[in-house]
């Protein structure tokens, strides 16, 4: 490849998405794909080009902690890494001192190590995967882009738990995630001309949040200081009485890795559906399994609730915005949300809703309901242009 470029790289729980985006022009995107990993015995890649045609498929011996290198060693094989200028990762964690994107170096790195204890199931893969690179190219730029940093803009009150004082002043508080893909959607948004003032975004996935954004940033988000809280998820259980955490503790003779394993790994929709954490297979299921209607119902009832909250915060709303995978394909989902919510200004058109229309709003309806597919990957893409533009080094971002 001649043209200089981007690589991104995005790890998450299940797969790896991965971008070669041009430095010199926004946003084009030169070749892109995912790495799924079922298991240790290996993962399946895909790679498509810039108008999203498949160029290859393949196995992989890749696990989740092998996934960044074999990944690398397969682009340096086909000639692919050679145009690479810089690296950006997503870092679903930036703790109290990172919140921003910065270029890696040893404060950096110092830093986010002292913050994988408050995303012990993320951070690990996400630093062996800087650590991967370095291996491969130990002078090339790489930068950390990290999910709370968009939400630094929240105000204390939105921030602060109703924790003696010490522990907030030593960062327990609410730090919100899949600030990436909030970023995006208001950076989109504001470019097309069509970013009101009062705006809530439903990031709808394996992982769901909601957050508040007043003029483009953020003022609210459900998720805290981990991506645990907030609404039921595939596996997390999302926002839990603290006293039921300690009822196990204390009566059921739960460890700490029992409370993980619960609200991380067998709670949320799997939980509550004793059968899937996959929302297309619980609405397929829900006419015939209470179970899985439950499960349903709860993700879109706890949804519904924060945007009625959020319209608070923000004293009224203008637009709606969904995203994320179950948010930008599933009508049913959208639908259900939106139910009874017409005293906002709320009001689908079942129509519109259907066809995945870019706005689905009714003709009638005061608020702009619109569907957006989020790009985690673009948005990391343009962070790393503007940081190498500006050079921004270590410690001049810890804040």
């Amino acid at each position: 490849m001649d043209e200089r470029s981007v690589l991104v790289i995005n790890v998450g729980s299940s797969t790896l998405k991965f971008g070669l985006f041009s430095l010199a022009e926004d946003d084009a995107r030169i070749l892109h794909g995912v790495l799924e990993y079922d298991g240790p015995a290996g993962g399946q890649l895909r790679l498509l080009d810039s108008q999203g045609q498949e160029v290859d498929s393949r196995r992989l011996a890749a696990s989740r902690d092998s996934a960044a290198g074999e990944l690398l060693r397969y682009l340096k094989s086909h000639s692919l890494f050679e145009s690479v200028q810089a690296v950006g990762h997503r870092l679903v964690h930036g703790g109290p001192k990172l919140r921003q994107p910065v270029l890696v170096d040893s404060a950096v790195r110092a830093a986010v190590d002292d913050a994988i204890p408050l995303a012990p199931d993320h951070l690990p893969t996400e630093l062996h995967a800087i650590d991967e690179v370095s291996g491969l190219a130990p002078t090339l730029p790489q930068v950390a882009c990290f999910d709370t940093a968009f939400h630094k803009t929240m105000p204390l009150v939105a921030r602060l738990f109703g924790l003696p004082r010490a522990l907030s002043d030593a960062g327990v508080m609410r730090y919100g995630f899949h600030g990436l893909s909030y970023e995006y959607v208001s950076d989109t948004l504001r470019r097309r001309g069509e970013l009101p003032s009062r705006t809530i975004v439903a990031h709808l996935g394996s992982g769901a949040s909601i957050a508040a954004l007043l003029d483009g940033v953020s003022i609210d988000t459900s998720m805290g200081l981990t991506p645990t809280g907030g609404i039921a998820m595939s596996t997390r259980s999302g926002d839990v009485d603290p006293g039921v955490l300690l009822y196990l503790l204390r009566s059921r003779g739960f460890s700490a890795a029992d409370i993980d394993d619960v609200i991380n790994r067998r709670g949320g929709l799997l939980g509550i559906s004793e059968s899937s954490s996959d929302v297309r297979e619980l609405l397929t299921a829900s006419s015939t399994d209470p179970k899985a209607e439950d499960a349903i119902s709860v993700f879109c009832y706890q949804a519904k609730k924060f945007i009625g909250a959020y319209s608070a915060a923000l004293g009224g709303i203008d637009a709606l915005v969904f995203t994320g995978g179950v948010g930008w394909r599933s009508a049913e989902v959208r639908a259900r949300i939106c139910e009874n919510l017409e005293f906002l200004g709320i009001e689908v058109d079942p129509t519109l809703n259907g066809e995945n229309a870019p706005t689905i709003s009714a003709n009638r309806s005061s608020v702009r309901i619109q569907i957006l597919k989020t790009d985690e990957e673009a948005m990391i893409a343009r962070h790393v242009r503007k940081v190498l533009s500006q050079r921004h080094v270590g410690l001049s971002a810890l804040v």
